[in-house]
Order: C-alpha cells, then sequence, then structure tokens
C-alpha cells in the first residue's frame, strides 16, 4: 500500500519537474530527499510547497495524515494552522477597517464594556495586532487541556477583571493569544455576522479557498490530518491533538485547517489585493514593534525579518502534534509552506530550505 502512496506522490512531483530548468530540477530533487529522510511513509508526515512569482515549482506531501487508518498526507490533506491562523484574523480586521467598519485606533473598551479596567480605555486594536497591549496572560488554568478546549470568549473572559498590565500600550511587546482571541469578537461586532461567516464569505471565498474552515465539535474535515508525538517509553506514536472532542476551539488564534493548495489561493489573493488594499497590507507587513527574536519585528498577523539581507514575512504555529511554517519572500514573491503532523526543528529546516531555494534562483 505503501508503494501505492508513493507512486501517487511521485507523479504529483512528476507534473512540477517538466517546466524546470536544470537548478531548479537539481533543487527538487534535494528537497525531495531531505523530506523523504525526514517524513518516513510509515510514519507522521508533512506537506511542503514553494510558490515562485505565479509557479508552483515544488509541491508534495510525505508520510502519513492518519495512522489509524493509514492514509498518506497530500497536498491536499488539512492541517491545523495553529499560530499561523493569526494573519486571517488581522486581514479581517484589516478589512473591516477598510470598509469603515472600525477603526483601527478603536480602544478595547469599545467592543468590551464588561472589562472594568479603566486602562482598556488606552488599549487600541492596533495594539492587540501587533502584541502591544500589555495585557498579560494570567489564565486561570495552564493545562493543555483548558487551552486547547477553550472557545476565545471563554479563553479571554479574565480580562473581565483584570487590574494590571504588564507594560503601558504601545511601549513594548510580549506574545501572548488572548489578544488575537479578543479579535474574534471584534470582528463579530463590526461586521454584524459570526465570526466564521464573515471569514468565509469575506475571505475564504474570495479567495478561492473553498474547503478551508474552523474546527469544531462533531464537525466532518475531510482530508484532516492528525497530530502525533512519539512516546519515548513505547516508541509508538500517539494521537497528540484532540481525539473526538473539541480540541483548538478558539478560532481567531489557531483553529483554522487548510492544505498548502489552499493557502497558495490565500497567497495569490493577497498578492492580487482581492482581500484587502495596498495600504492595508502594507500596514499588516510592517513591523511595528521589535521582538524578542533577534532582528526580527512584528506587523499585523506575521512576524517582519530577513534571510541573507532580504525581507522576510513570516509566521509559525504550533498546536498539539500540528507544527506549521508559512513564510513569504516579497523581493522574489516566493511563498514557502510547511504543514506538519509532528514535531520537528522548524527553524533549522527552514534555513536548509531556504538555502535550497536560493540556489535554485526562487529567492
Amino acid at each position: 500500500m505503501y508503494k501505492k502512496w508513493t507512486f501517487l506522490l511521485f507523479s504529483v512531483l512528476l507534473l512540477v519537474l517538466v517546466s524546470c530548468n536544470d537548478r531548479e530540477h537539481e533543487a527538487i530533487e534535494v528537497l525531495d530527499e531531505l523530506f523523504t529522510q525526514m517524513w518516513p511513509a510509515d510514519q507522521p508526515g508533512g506537506a511542503v510547497l514553494v510558490l515562485k512569482n505565479d509557479r508552483i515549482v515544488f509541491r508534495n506531501g510525505y508520510g502519513l495524515a492518519t495512522i489509524d487508518p493509514p492514509a498518506p498526507v497530500t497536498p491536499s490533506t488539512f492541517f491545523c494552522l495553529a499560530s499561523v491562523s493569526k494573519q486571517f484574523a488581522a486581514v479581517a480586521t484589516l478589512k473591516l477597517a477598510e470598509e469603515g467598519k472600525l477603526s483601527l485606533d478603536d480602544p478595547v473598551s469599545k467592543f468590551f464594556p464588561q472589562f472594568q479596567a479603566a486602562f482598556f480605555h488606552d488599549i487600541t486594536l492596533t495594539h492587540l495586532l501587533s502584541h502591544t497591549s500589555g495585557i498579560p496572560d494570567v489564565r486561570p488554568r495552564t493545562d493543555s487541556l483548558y487551552l486547547y478546549r477553550s472557545t476565545d470568549v471563554e479563553s479571554y473572559s479574565y480580562l473581565d477583571t483584570l487590574s494590571f498590565l504588564n507594560f503601558s500600550p504601545g511601549s513594548s511587546y510580549e506574545y501572548i493569544n488572548p489578544t488575537y482571541q479578543l479579535l474574534y469578537t471584534v470582528i463579530e461586532q463590526a461586521s454584524g455576522l459570526p465570526f466564521e461567516e464573515y471569514m468565509k464569505k469575506k475571505l475564504f471565498q474570495p479567495a478561492g479557498m473553498l474547503n478551508t474552515l474552523y474546527f469544531e465539535e462533531g464537525r466532518n474535515i475531510p482530508l484532516m490530518a492528525h497530530g502525533y508525538r512519539l512516546n519515548a517509553q513505547t516508541g509508538a506514536w500517539e494521537e497528540y491533538d484532540y481525539g473526538e472532542t473539541a480540541f483548538f476551539a478558539s478560532k481567531a488564534d489557531g483553529a483554522l485547517y487548510t492544505s498548502t493548495d489552499e493557502f497558495a489561493q490565500w497567497e495569490y489573493a493577497l498578492r492580487n489585493n482581492t482581500i484587502i488594499g495596498p495600504e492595508m497590507k502594507e500596514k499588516a507587513h510592517t513591523a511595528h514593534i521589535m521582538t524578542n527574536i533577534p532582528d526580527t519585528g512584528y506587523g499585523y498577523g506575521w512576524f517582519i525579518s530577513h534571510t541573507n539581507g532580504d525581507p522576510k514575512i513570516y509566521h509559525t504555529g504550533s498546536n498539539g502534534g500540528f507544527k506549521t511554517y508559512a513564510g513569504r519572500y516579497p523581493r522574489t514573491e516566493t511563498l514557502l509552506l510547511i504543514f506538519s503532523t509532528r514535531d520537528f526543528e522548524l527553524k533549522a529546516t527552514v534555513e536548509k530550505v531556504e538555502h535550497i531555494m536560493r540556489k535554485a534562483g526562487w529567492l
């Protein structure tokens, strides 16, 4: 059976090879070998896609999307994006600002009158988007069951009685999920629609992401992968996501499911200003604050950095066994996606892939 899957995935890769030059041929072979070794056919795996200009130059799946029943990863497999999801909530907020339904300077108190502290009048949507609000992440529980199964509203409910900030709004940076969970309610109030309905109508459908959706309990997601982790004692891979219940329940910060194929459609939509215009896109892709990562700032839903001197706009994600990377390289109009059903050395892998892409002329 594995031989059959390998043949099918090889056929997908062969379609990409047809229109490549020698440098690209070599890069494709090196990338294929790298990920074949990283994600063996009988273990949890991942999907990789490289888009250069308007041409997909590398697109393949490796290993398993699910172990029981065994099913291979393909470019159509749906992964939980984890924090890569944040850019979608950010773009939705920017679109509402573009439509005049909110202002990025609106105070949080406008949308959350139940928050008692006066400092919420000083925290704006810009601060939420850029992780510069000063809001501390002091949710009442820190166990994974609570964090993964709490909805957006449940997760930020501790803010009703919050009495302190970690720093003055806009003066520093601290990455926390509750600030993006607040955007869930902001988007609903400003749009007058349920969060997911707005996202589907205004973002996913116009972008051509026809199957992309958020996870909910009891919802069937076709071609959905599971996340896994290796049991060090037994040597067996164990499911590490949500089982049959609703893990990853908070949507705005990390529960979006999509495939590398559909994410490529998102990239086209951003490039073509289909969802938001150039001015708002520039706001999203501008570093508004420097982070604790060297030479890296944060925009609205994206980290802003450099690779080999060229700008890089990216985000990473980690939820349960899922690990994800989406990197945009604007100088060369290149997109790199790495979605995985298991943990891996993300930073080192991205650097290896970027080196290969550079040799191929893709960066």
